[in-house]
């Protein structure tokens, strides 16, 4: 197992996900202005798998300025639907109107996970897994809402495939993993590949 590897999000899903595999980490939260870089790559036309890219290596170096010798891992998700991104729903009340939108159509979930040690960036990789939510009834929707509460406002897409919002769906193509927040199985290799853990 690692001893030097840093966590650049608050994302416990995504910290779940490397503790389930065997990784030591520490977590710290990146102080990053998401919503300024989303506008940007908004603004010039940039494709959404970009800009989560370019989020991902901004919470990177942001923590790893103040940590030299360790391994930081950042990452990010935008939710793409008809050419609208998708932020994490503030309330219930949005996470509603956010899935009412997505309901009956197929949306992208451009993931990307960078490394950086000493200011350097040493691998990144994105992955767009595809969604497609059925077209689930009104009384479905407001059942699955008060069931579900807070814990739907932790993710793009107001759902959390792994429980309850695995019943939105009718079809999902791609690397389930990279649908929970995180390529693993691309950045396991990768740090096996550079000696972090055992290969």
């Amino acid at each position: 197992m690692s001893s030097g590897l840093i966590l650049a999000s608050a994302s416990m899903a995504r910290a779940r996900l490397l503790e389930a595999a065997g990784l030591a980490i520490r977590i710290e939260p990146a102080e990053v202005d998401e919503r300024a870089i989303k506008q940007a790559f908004g603004a010039e036309g940039l494709p959404a798998h970009s800009c989560a890219l370019a989020l991902a290596e901004a919470k990177a170096r942001s923590v790893a300025g103040h940590r030299d010798r360790s391994l930081v891992i950042g990452a990010d998700q935008i939710l793409v639907c008809g050419g609208t991104w998708f932020d994490k729903p503030p309330d219930l009340g949005e996470a509603r109107v956010q899935l009412e939108a997505l309901r009956g159509q197929t949306h992208e979930l451009a993931t990307a996970v960078c490394a950086v040690r000493a200011g350097t960036l040493l691998w990144h990789t994105v992955s767009r897994p595809q969604l497609t939510m059925r077209e689930f009834s009104d009384e479905f929707l407001d059942d699955y809402v008060a069931a579900e509460k807070a814990a739907l406002l932790g993710s793009v897409g107001a759902y959390r495939l792994e429980g309850r919002g695995a019943q939105l769906f009718e079809r999902i193509e791609g690397d389930y993993f990279a649908i929970l927040g995180l390529p693993l199985l691309e950045l396991l290799a990768f740090l096996r590949d550079c000696g972090e853990i055992l290969s």
